[in-house]
């Protein structure tokens, strides 16, 4: 399943630098593959690899220099103004810095995609209906005991799932995560990947990892690319729960690159 019709995100031939960096490799250098729709798809490499760049040319935060981006079938480059809000209307993001509003309950915090997006809306949702959609974020995410409290109020494991809420909540066919749960213990990260399962198997949400964590595309990946250096090293599928052949496979691929 790795046609240009099933594919959400399409990169061909993409080529990224940057100006303040003109002695280094490329962010990414040449750089085609494709993300198919409905998968959960791995990111992996060392810092530097071009990782973060990739998710940025997804959702139009940056520009490739040369080759094309799609995103659900229209390209990225060339778009509008307005064409690029609504972009990342469909693209929700995850960043490794939550960055929640410290004077806003929880509640208000996943609501507010709902409220900035309000006025693109038709028909608009009515405030009851935006009431009733952060509640069943609420629930889905396994937050709502907490929907009353604060950012501060709250383990690093909740916050987190309070920015996935956000994310989620506008229902994105596509959900980019940059490394979701670094930092967090072992059971936290458990939590973390249920609901980024259940984003993929109940919300029909398009998933992308990045993560240093092998354990964490063991778990939830149907395939991963590895990045190095800003080109594609490797791009494999993922075999559930295969993770020391893949911790195996992953040391070796370094030790080559050496």
């Amino acid at each position: 399943m790795n046609s240009a019709d099933a594919a959400i995100v399409e990169f061909v031939e993409i080529t990224k630098r940057y100006d303040d960096r003109p002695a280094q490799h490329p962010a990414l250098d040449d750089i085609s593959f494709s993300i198919d729709r409905g998968e959960i798809f791995g990111v992996i490499g060392e810092s530097g690899a071009g990782k973060s760049t990739l998710l940025q040319l997804i959702n139009g935060l940056a520009l490739p220099d040369s080759g094309s981006v799609t995103v659900d079938g229209r390209s990225v480059t060339g778009r509008s103004r307005s064409e690029m809000r609504e972009l990342r209307r469909n693209v929700g993001v995850v960043f490794q810095s939550i960055d929640l509003l410290s004077s806003r309950t929880v509640r208000q915090n996943i609501a507010l995609p709902l409220k900035i997006s309000r006025k693109d809306q038709a028909p608009r949702l009515t405030r009851a209906q935006e009431r009733e959609h952060v509640d069943e974020m609420l629930a889905f995410v396994g937050l709502t005991h907490r929907a009353d409290h604060y950012p501060a109020e709250l383990s690093g494991g909740e916050q987190q799932r309070v920015g996935l809420a956000r994310a989620l909540i506008t229902r994105p066919p596509l959900l980019l995560c940059d490394e979701p749960t670094s930092s967090l213990d072992a059971s936290t990260t458990a939590e973390i990947l249920k609901v980024l399962l259940d984003a993929r198997d109940k919300l029909g949400t398009t998933i992308v990892v990045i993560t240093h964590d092998l354990y964490v595309v063991g778990a939830i990946c149907d395939r991963a690319a590895l990045l190095e250096r800003g080109r594609l090293r490797e791009l494999f599928p993922v075999k559930r729960n295969n993770l020391p052949a893949m911790s195996t496979y992953y040391d070796q691929v370094k030790r080559e690159l050496m």
